[in-house]
């Protein structure tokens, strides 16, 4: 008799019988690992929400050429207060009956789709009673935010809306340039976390120029200099089937366009908490400040429970020069892999391996080409078509490929898109306001194909800086505010430069350290993507010369500094002892005129042994060194109250300020000028000074004139009365 199954077994054996093959679409995929994409708990969600939706619309600006103007409106509301909008029932009330549909900007109620959408969260679940007791707050302190950011940048068609916010994975940022973003995760991820938390959809309004959009495709200039405006204001309200990565859309209209305005406002009700990522959002945007300080930035943050916590937070534009746009390049050979060079050779035209080569990869002329062919072996041919090769041949071209580094042209530099050192140096100036700053770039260089721009630069001082060595990190443009310390700038600030042969003291002094790396592949740790690791050499040697760069700039400077620095220690040590030297001073002249009086009188004063064998006494060295009459004007101009105590200390401390001054106008004439209006280079009592006025001449000048020839300029004299 076969021994009998236990009730174990046999679940074990039926649950492997109801396995099922499930495959879930991306939307799905993001919405359970929602980590990846930046929204790991309600405040960093919060936080990436804003920063996505921040980062499309500078795009939407750069893409067109127009100086970006952001605004961000923040406002926070209790799960009483979202309750009450949203008309969720806390009292065991029916809901109710009549529903409109959803528009956030108007607060109004749910669509018609709230079965599956207005799932609340679990700490709202509860009783009335418990609700009536924490009206204020959800649990760990969360709360609900309509956050709505506007632009005025390209605006979308109106009828690519739904598929430009309702697909995730789709984008037009796919291909070899510099981008902010590549995966179409960014604002698709808001709406994502707007479903699961609050269940409200999100609100576009948009204007739109037909013929202008993203990607350099058109200008939003009229030939005049205008700004083109489109004839309609678009108004969607989209929701996202995450089970079909598909759009829902709940409302979607057009209306005439009377305020004149083009550009995208999206608004969103999602939940985080802003206690605890208050600051990282102030940081975000000072950082942003600086990387863009073409842009003019706005933050407002408003509470509906409590009006005093409101604040206000401005960036103005500092530069109109923008970047130019990256462009799309081909791929390099040293960058590809068997999957691309597959996709690569079934997309084609080229009907030729010779001319694919040479069409379809960057860096690689007819001559490279031909001798790669040859190196390939016998079964490659150079007018074979390239749907021939099969997997083996398209193996061993990777493999060639890869490998050979003597042939091929460096990747194309055209893909990137570098702030540029002046942007860099103003964005800095702008929001840190640093005593001293230098900006360096390091020549363009590649890691696996993939072209890089490290650009740097070193602060000395400024507002709420702290001692130290303080590292702020860019890459593609946008702030890295985590995971700093496995940064690649952060170790390479910290263990590879040695500041004090650059006369900067890394423990004492203020220090900023801003870098900025610009790629096509930027190669982040982690998914998060919130640093740059330090094991690729090239990256880290090029970092290491750019701040290398920005120090040797600062240490001519410092070494001026720290003289200054010495001279100022010097005059107040001197000046502290003015006042006891005074006094010694104007004592000793009162003994001698004392001994003078005494002498005129006839009166003989026995001196002490001591003194008769003393060799120095203060009389005796001023009688040595200047003559009896010196010495009786001197007695007589004190016994004249010409001379005093003050008298003396105020020539001793004029003697002081000049001989300091004297110094500090030698070090203002070697810079040619100082941040803090200059150092006097002459005494104030100097009457051969003149004015000097420079007056632009129009008409045609004096011939008679003394004119003064320079490469750049003539100068021409005129008298002033």
């Amino acid at each position: 008799m076969p021994p009998r199954k236990s009730a174990a077994d046999g679940s074990m054996s039926s649950s492997k019988k109801d396995e099922i093959q499930v495959s879930k679409s991306p939307a799905e995929f993001f919405a359970e690992n929602q980590s990846i994409a930046g929204f790991d708990n309600p405040g960093k969600s919060l936080y990436t929400t804003l920063r996505e939706l921040i980062e499309n619309s500078l795009d939407a600006c750069e893409s067109v050429n127009v100086l970006p103007d952001v605004s961000v409106t923040i406002e926070e509301m209790t799960q009483e207060q979202f309750n009450k909008m949203r008309g969720v029932p806390t009292d065991g009330a029916s809901p109710p009956k009549k529903k409109k549909k959803v528009d956030v900007k108007d607060d109004s109620a749910n669509n018609s789709n709230d079965d599956d959408n207005s799932q609340t969260p679990a700490s709202e679940k509860g009783s009335a009673k418990d609700s009536a007791k924490k009206p204020t707050r959800r649990a760990g302190g969360d709360a609900y935010f309509l956050v709505t950011v506007r632009d005025n940048g390209c605006g979308m068609a109106h009828e690519a809306i739904p598929d430009l916010l309702g697909r995730v994975l789709s984008g037009s940022k796919y291909g070899v340039r510099q981008t902010r973003g590549k995966f179409g995760l960014g604002a698709k991820m808001a709406l994502i976390w707007s479903k699961k938390s609050t269940g409200v959809p999100i609100n576009i309004k948009t204007s739109h120029v037909k013929g202008v959009r993203g990607g350099g495709g058109g200008s939003v200039m009229t030939e005049d200099g205008t700004r083109k405006i489109g004839p309609k204001v678009s108004t969607c309200v989209l929701d996202i089937d995450i089970y079909k990565n598909q759009p829902r859309v709940i409302e979607h209209k057009q209306q005439d366009n009377k305020e004149g305005w083009i550009g995208t406002q999206m608004q969103v009700l999602v939940a985080g908490n802003w206690t605890t990522y208050k600051s990282r959002v102030v940081q975000y945007l000072q950082q942003l400040a600086i990387i863009t300080p073409y842009a003019k930035l706005e933050m407002s943050y408003s509470n509906r429970s409590d009006e005093k916590k409101a604040f206000h937070l401005q960036f103005d534009r500092r530069s109109e020069q923008m970047p130019a746009q990256a462009r799309e390049v081909k791929h390099h050979p040293s960058s590809v892999n068997n999957l691309l060079i597959q996709q690569l050779l079934e997309r084609t035209r080229c009907t030729t391996l010779l001319k694919f080569l040479t069409s379809d990869l960057s860096g690689i002329t007819t001559v490279v080409a031909k001798k790669l062919i040859d190196r390939l072996g016998s079964s490659f041919d150079e007018d074979m078509r390239p749907d021939e090769l099969d997997d083996k041949q398209i193996t061993r071209l990777v493999q060639l490929l890869r490998s050979t580094n003597d042939l091929f042209k460096s990747p194309d530099g055209g893909c990137l898109s570098p702030l540029g050192e002046y942007n860099l140096n103003l964005g800095i100036q702008k929001v840190v306001e640093p005593d001293i700053i230098a900006t360096a770039r390091d020549k363009p260089g590649a890691y696996d194909g993939h072209p890089f721009i490290v650009e740097a630069a070193v602060s000395l001082g400024g507002k709420d800086a702290k001692e130290g060595i303080t590292v702020v990190r860019f890459a593609n443009r946008i702030p890295l505010l985590f995971e700093g310390g496995a940064d690649v700038a952060t170790r390479v600030a910290n263990s590879k430069i040695k500041w004090t042969s650059y006369k900067i003291d890394h423990k004492r002094d203020k220090i900023g350290v801003f870098v900025s790396i610009v790629s096509t592949k930027v190669p982040f740790k982690g998914t998060g993507k919130e640093y740059i690791g330090d094991d690729i050499t090239e990256i880290q040697q090029s970092v290491k010369r750019a701040l290398q760069g920005c120090c040797q700039q600062l240490r001519a400077h410092l070494a001026k500094r720290n003289a200054l620095r010495d001279v100022k220690e010097r005059k107040s040590r001197l000046l502290k002892y003015i006042p006891d030297v005074s006094k010694s001073l104007f004592g000793i002249l009162e003994v001698m005129q004392k001994r003078k009086l005494e002498e005129s009188e006839g009166v003989v004063r026995s001196a002490s042994p001591r003194k008769r064998t003393s060799e120095w006494s203060p009389v005796k060295q001023i009688k040595t060194s200047a003559s009896e009459g010196e010495v009786t004007s001197i007695l007589n101009r004190m016994s004249k109250g010409v001379i005093s105590e003050q008298i003396l200390k105020q020539c001793l401390e004029d003697a002081v300020e000049i001989n300091a001054d004297a110094v500090f106008g030698a070090d203002s004439n070697d810079n040619g000028d100082t941040r803090n209006g200059g150092s006097k280079s002459q005494n104030d009592d100097n009457d051969d000074r003149q004015s000097l006025c420079l007056v632009p001449i129009y008409d045609e000048p004096n011939p008679e004139s003394n004119v003064i020839r320079h490469p750049l300029f003539d100068f021409y004299p005129i008298n002033v009365q």
